[in-house]
């Protein structure tokens, strides 16, 4: 837990962000693992999504987050009007995200719906909580199963912080490698957090077309 004797330090992040759709409007990107969306206030977390493209895109403006060991898509506005609008499509909760998560154990059933309020707890932590959580609804589907873990595709229908985090632990499934919210078991049978933002869907906010853009997991 991040104390002022000892701040969080993030990790050294070497991998590239890839750039999977460009436009004069917008960035769609693949982020890395282990890299901040947005630089933190410690000298030692400068490198970050947004410090590395505002070099190559200076309007460079961040629409949403990922967690820093969440990889995968992320869209970027490359100017006031555009990060407007598509900050009001999340805000209306229209655009539609899927993510890919490898969950410690075995998941009998095919799929399910976790609806479970989440509030602030000591910080980085959330917690959940029926008097002051926030409405915070994942639904998933199951892909694979092993002895060790279930990969499921989550479709979170509100995005609360750390979220799919908190509610694969509620059910006694932690995302594997997963520092905040996993066993000892979960967080060593991993070397990063297992999650991943597969798919995006939003309407571009000029041209009006649906982007339905896809990353697949590196895992």
């Amino acid at each position: 837990m991040q104390t002022e004797s000892a701040p969080f330090i993030a990790p050294k992040c070497l991998d590239d962000i890839e750039i999977l759709h460009q436009d004069e409007h917008l960035l769609l990107i693949n982020k890395p693992s282990r890299l901040l969306s947005l630089s933190g206030k410690h000298p030692a977390n400068l490198d970050s999504v947004h410090h590395r493209l505002v070099k190559d895109f200076p309007s460079a403006l961040m629409v949403h987050r990922l967690d820093l060991g969440t990889s995968g898509l992320m869209v970027i506005a490359l100017n006031k009007q555009v990060n407007k609008d598509i900050c009001e499509q999340f805000a209306a909760r229209t655009v539609k995200k899927t993510y890919t998560a490898l969950l410690q154990g075995h998941i009998p059933y095919g799929k399910g719906c976790i609806d479970l309020p989440i509030a602030k707890d000591d910080f980085p932590l959330q917690k959940i909580c029926y008097e002051y959580g926030k409405p915070a609804t994942s639904e998933y589907v199951v892909e694979q199963r092993s002895e060790a873990f279930t990969r499921v595709t989550f479709t979170p229908k509100t995005g609360r912080t750390h979220q799919l985090r908190i509610h694969s632990r509620e059910i006694g499934h932690p995302i594997l490698g997963c520092d905040l919210y996993g066993s000892d078991e979960s967080l060593a049978a991993a070397k990063r957090l297992m999650l991943h933002a597969t798919t995006l869907e939003f309407v571009h906010p000029v041209t009006k077309e649906k982007i339905a853009a896809r990353c697949e997991s590196p895992f």
